[in-house]
């Protein structure tokens, strides 16, 4: 444990020294690179020195102009960068260019790259505290803002991109892009499910005039699925999953 720790807090240290993650990375088979910075507009500088296997996540959510007639959306499409612009959509635009960037590095530094591409991630509350992404779900369920967002989107549970990551390590004909994504729906339909079973919360009810991000659409999961992937988790589930763990630890 102490030399872990060490190695940790030399990543801390040199986060962006070129050479850094040498001595952290010695001797493993793979990397997992779980998250990337959500980065100001325009800038797409990201580091890469991994020699394994990596298995990186960037989260899906999709931006096109044209985005109902290219559904059902796949590994091959990606969010235009001009669409997130015109609607302010930093965070899809950053996560954009930073996968981008990610793929080109791995190409010039012969990096064996997989990355698994999920969409909204719902849990069960792992840590003491609510996380940014759970903390807006408290806050929709306790009427704690006032409006929930404009938006339709893919929902998938924790298990399954953790399960879906695994895989993309393990297996060796994992490759490319792989979408991780189990129901689409507008933020509306989830609140009126949740209504429904747990009708005592005291639910926003205005959704947010935002455009840009409600536009109808699906998510095609069948490449993780065909690598070995147990059927995806549905909406109900994992959002069971979510408000019972909140109830559980006294958040609701």
């Amino acid at each position: 444990m102490e030399g872990a720790h060490d190695r940790l807090k030399l990543m801390k240290a040199d986060l962006m020294v070129e050479g850094s993650f040498d001595q952290a990375i010695d001797g493993v088979d793979g990397v997992f690179h779980t998250a990337s910075p959500v980065l100001v507009p325009y800038d797409s500088n990201i580091q890469a020195i991994f020699t394994f296997k990596f298995a990186s996540i960037s989260k899906t959510h999709i931006y096109l102009y044209d985005v109902q007639q290219s559904s059902p959306l796949n590994e091959s499409h990606w969010s235009d960068t001009e669409y997130c612009k015109e609607y302010n959509l930093w965070y899809a635009y950053a996560k954009t260019i930073a996968e981008k960037d990610a793929w080109r590095v791995a190409k010039e530094s012969g990096i064996n790259l997989v990355v698994v591409n999920p969409s909204y991630v719902v849990s069960p509350l792992l840590a003491p505290q609510p996380t940014s992404t759970l903390q807006m779900i408290l806050a929709y369920v306790k009427g704690a803002v006032e409006e929930y967002p404009n938006t339709t989107v893919g929902f998938v549970h924790i298990d399954d991109v953790v399960a879906a990551h695994i895989l993309a390590m393990e297996k060796k004909e994992a490759a490319g892009r792989l979408i991780c994504s189990s129901t689409v729906a507008h933020w509306s339909e989830v609140i009126q499910m949740l209504k429904l079973k747990y009708p005592s919360y005291p639910y926003v009810d205005k959704c947010s005039s935002q455009k840009g991000d409600n536009n109808p659409h699906s998510m095609d999961s069948s490449k993780i699925l065909q690598l070995g992937l147990s059927p995806l988790k549905t909406l109900e589930k994992m959002f069971d999953d979510c408000i019972k763990s909140f109830q559980a630890k006294g958040f609701l």
